[in-house]
């Protein structure tokens, strides 16, 4: 009945997470496989009450996720997973204190983001057949996706109506359904009004149901993350022989804005960042650029 008590919490705290956060599937999975993870190192322990867990208790499951071969990273993911329920647990009274607040977090090896240069971004769009109705939906959509920096799961998520044509914008619902619109450049809006015109009404011609989503298989479903990712990195491995995930042109988006002379401050605008910091990698990438700079404008370099 103890261990019940447990998973009726896990399970109010991620019903909170979606109602109120409204954290998107894929945030809900992972918070749900890491703190299922966490509950059964709870069982292992003999432990049925949240207030039994002390940061002692925290301290092994971290050691316990050490043994087992985890990664630093996914360590650190899922003890993030871990706070998140001790302050939900805490503010609904199930716990007095918060043994969580106590806990370090693990220090995790700086890794930059992959970064496309122009070049590689340039040979990357310019991948997909443009004779072909398949052709031109991936151009549009490599176009978009490094015209607006969009995440992979903003784009999957996008409707027509999401197109401003006579604006050139494209309105993007980002994490916490918060809405922001990002200007889309002329190369862009060219290759999305042909797969409007061209493509996308063939490939609905096939599908089963009706759909408003902007990009559609060839068998008029609207397409996944996954098959979006499988896109870019067949792409990517054929035009550039590197492997590259969608991320990698939205970090390259930001990259080239910043080597532009974008302000960081809107390059965190564009990119839905909710802080700074989050934008501020993107300076870190950028020294080489300036480096190049200094040489070129310093009289005595």
């Amino acid at each position: 009945m103890e261990g019940k008590s447990l998973t009726e919490a896990v399970d109010e705290f991620l019903r909170q997470l979606h109602i109120v956060r409204h954290a998107s599937p894929n945030t809900l999975r992972a918070y749900a496989r890491d703190l299922a993870d966490f509950l059964s190192f709870l069982g292992m322990e003999g432990i049925g009450d949240w207030r039994q867990v002390t940061v002692v208790t925290l301290r092994r499951f971290l050691n316990h996720l050490f043994a087992q071969g985890y990664e630093r990273r996914t360590i650190a993911r899922k003890l993030s997973a871990v706070r998140a329920l001790f302050r939900f647990l805490a503010q609904t009274g199930r716990v007095a204190a918060n043994p969580a607040a106590e806990l370090r977090q693990p220090r995790l090896p700086q890794k930059l983001p992959t970064v496309l240069d122009e070049t590689q971004a340039d040979a990357l769009l310019s991948a997909p057949d443009p004779k072909t109705p398949r052709g031109i939906r991936d151009r549009a959509l490599l176009e978009l996706l490094y015209a607006a920096g969009l995440r992979v799961s903003e784009l999957a998520n996008l409707t027509v109506r999401d197109v401003d044509f006579a604006e050139g914008l494209v309105r993007v619902k980002g994490k916490g359904d918060k809405e922001r619109f990002v200007p889309l450049h002329d190369e862009a809006l060219h290759w999305l009004h042909r797969y409007l015109q061209e493509s996308r009404p063939q490939f609905l011609r096939r599908a089963k149901k009706v759909t408003d989503a902007l990009f559609v298989s060839q068998k008029g479903t609207p397409l996944t993350v996954r098959q979006i990712h499988r896109l870019v990195t067949g792409y990517a491995s054929k035009a550039l022989g590197l492997k590259v995930s969608p991320h990698a042109l939205r970090h390259s988006f930001a990259t080239h804005l910043l080597e532009g002379g974008a302000d960081l401050r809107a390059i965190q605008e564009l990119l839905g960042h909710a802080s700074l910091a989050a934008t501020q990698i993107y300076t870190r990438l950028s020294r080489s650029h300036l480096r190049r700079i200094y040489e070129k404008a310093h009289p005595r370099s």
